[in-house]
Formats: structure tokens, sequence, C-alpha cells
């Protein structure tokens, strides 16, 4: 199902459906530049959507250095795409970012290497495919990104949540990014999320590297990121940000991640 092509000056934009492995529906939205001098990637994190501001301030940044930007929503979140949230896992999460790269290689408009970025559930997703594809990614930026389930287990905020989330098998707390929405996830996420596990490959992670995450972050803390960062062999850069949260949305912090962005997408080209 294709919606109509939005275009200004050497700029495109397209949203698409596409269907993911599981013949569930992806919405894909394409910022194509005629003049493109790379690819980019973005994808959001666990319940997020393309919209989220953070998401934006990710893809702003390369639409800014002229790149063709693909963002979409994976199934299983709040989204455009198909699926419930209870059901998502970090499986589901990247195979459709698999799903989303393969239908990517079809079109006219795609480039390899390619760039990657992701958040979080998105961060470790698009780290897990660097590791397994390094020769198609050109530079990864798994930010406040998950490193392990082992780790995810360990922080102060899962503490307290996860006997409760076990016994009854239902992890439920209202949305920030969506105020009123109640999430209900499924004990299922962390089983599978366990399987996962960032460090034992990060040594083929020898493409640049850029890595954010806020000093009050307590679902990735900052210590997990250095964790992953001793382990990378390449050019790496690590930033925490000063007051910030998981999920960035102050607009002061936005706007010093998309000077980090820029520099590090100017530096890297």
């Amino acid at each position: 199902m294709r919606f109509p092509v939005r275009s200004q000056g050497t700029k495109k934009q397209m949203k698409i459906f596409i269907k993911n492995r599981n013949d569930k529906k992806i919405a894909v939205v394409v910022d194509k530049n005629q003049k493109s001098k790379g690819l980019v990637f973005v994808m959001h994190g666990l319940g997020g959507f393309k919209e989220q501001k953070h998401i934006q301030t990710f893809a702003e940044a390369f639409r800014e250095n002229d790149f063709t930007t693909v963002l979409f929503d994976t199934t299983h979140t709040y989204g455009e795409s198909e699926g419930l949230y209870e059901d998502a896992t970090t499986t589901n999460y990247y195979e459709d970012l698999e799903d989303v790269i393969n239908w990517a290689k079809i079109q006219t408009w795609y480039k390899e290497p390619f760039w990657l970025v992701g958040h979080s559930l998105g961060g470790i997703s698009t780290a897990l495919y660097a590791e397994r594809y390094p020769n198609e990614v050109k530079a990864l930026a798994p930010i406040s990104t998950v490193v392990s389930g082992g780790l995810s287990l360990e922080t102060k905020k899962s503490r307290g949540k996860i006997d409760e989330w076990k016994k009854t098998g239902w992890l439920i707390q209202e949305s920030e990014s969506k105020p009123g929405l109640v999430k209900k996830l499924k004990w299922a996420e962390m089983e599978d999320r366990m399987k996962y596990d960032l460090l034992p490959e990060a040594n083929k992670l020898t493409m640049p590297v850029l890595l954010i995450v806020g000093d009050k972050d307590d679902s990735t803390p900052p210590e997990h990121q250095k964790i992953l960062f001793d382990k990378l062999p390449g050019k790496k850069e690590i930033h925490i940000i000063k007051d910030a949260p998981h999920t960035f949305r102050d607009p002061k912090n936005l706007a010093e991640i998309k000077t980090i962005f820029d520099s590090w997408i100017k530096t890297n080209l």
C-alpha cells in the first residue's frame, strides 16, 4: 500500500506499508534525498514509534547532512504497524529491522554501507545487526541501548518490578510518550531478552560507534554503556547527557544530542 509522495527540492518523502516475515504490516517512512550522501535506518525503542521527538531529532541530523532516512514502526508497538504491544519481544524488533533493510535492498535509493541508529531496544537491535553483518554497516549509534538481557535485570528500576512481573506475568505502567495510555507487557518479553547479549561479539563492531545516554537513565544506565564502550575495538565516542532520563524529551537535551550527531556524522562521512 503506497501513500502520496511529498517532494521539496531534492527531497521526497513517502510512507508505505510493507509485510514482515510474519505477514504483518510495517509502516515505513522514507525521506529520499536525490543527492544523497548516505542512507540511515533509525529505529525506536520498546513501545515507541517513529514520531517520537528523540527519534525525529536523530533523523533530522541526518536529513540536514543530505542523507536518505528510513524510519519505521515495528510490529507490536504503539505506532501504525500491526500487532499488540503486549506481544513485543527483542526478537520481533530485530526481525522487523532485518525485514525493513531487506526490503530497502531492492529499492533504487538503497546505498551500502549504510548507517544504523536505534534507541533502547532499537539500539540492541541495530547493534546485533551490525555484529552479524558488519560489512554492510558504515557507522552505528545504539543510543541508550540495552546491552544484554542479563544487565537489564540488574538495574535499580528492574529490581523492584521483576518479582511482581514474573509472578503475575504482566508489567503494567503508564506511557510517558502517550499520557493516559496504560501499557501491558508479558513476562515473555524478558524471557526473550535474556537470549541477547552484545558483549561476546562486540569485537565485530569495528565501524565508528556513537553511544549517548542520560545520567539519570535507570533502564540502560551509564555504567552499562561504559561496559559496552570498553569492549568496542574501533573509533568510538560516548556522551553522557546531564539531567536526562532514558527517553529524551527536554528541548535542551534534544538540542545537545542533535549537535553531537551532527559532528559525528560530519566526522565519519
